[in-house]
């Protein structure tokens, strides 16, 4: 593991912390030298700690996404899986609409050929509770992960500027894909 000099630490930190703020306010599409002089570091400076605009989208997310994956394992212990699955997928649409530019994050990641990245640990969270739910029939079972992130990206761009649309369009969603019993 490589140890960071303290000036490499604070500009990491500082880099972050700007660019988690102009996500929040201009999405994906943040311009990455208005961080580095918000950040009062050079571009330079950015691109060594963050080799692209995915990179640092995904430090950006890391802390969100990982909280919505042990979110998921604990709904997977439920008993209920159709709820279980429910709220998970509302908890998800939230995050989408909330942090700006993770929707595009999710779709950029499901549209590339690697497995890394915030569409995959998410699938990969998921995936126990779609199975359960699949498994108990609640959800049909040509119904995939990557098809409900594809749908919450969706969902969270389409509404960027009315949020509250977004949970009234996922319940039309739910509904096709596990109606109540």
């Amino acid at each position: 593991m490589t140890v960071r000099r303290a000036d490499a630490r604070r500009n990491y930190a500082r880099i972050l912390a700007v660019a988690e703020q102009e996500v929040a306010a201009h999405g994906a599409d943040a311009s990455l030298e208005h961080i580095a002089r918000v950040a009062g570091v050079g571009s330079g400076t950015v691109r060594r700690h963050f080799p692209g605009r995915r990179a640092l989208l995904e430090a950006v997310f890391r802390d969100r996404v990982e909280s919505l994956c042990a979110r998921a394992g604990e709904l997977a212990e439920t008993a209920d899986a159709r709820a279980a699955l429910l709220e998970w997928l509302e908890l998800l649409t939230d995050y989408a609409i909330d942090a700006r530019g993770l929707a595009n994050a999710l779709l950029a990641d499901h549209d590339s050929a690697s497995n890394e990245g915030c569409a995959a640990t998410v699938a990969e969270a998921s995936a126990p509770l779609l199975s359960r739910a699949v498994r108990d029939g609640v959800v049909a079972p040509e119904v995939t992960a990557e098809d409900l992130l594809t749908v919450i990206a969706g969902l969270a761009l389409a509404t960027e500027h009315d949020p509250p649309a977004a949970r009234r369009l996922l319940a039309l969603v739910v509904a096709g894909i596990s109606p109540p019993r």
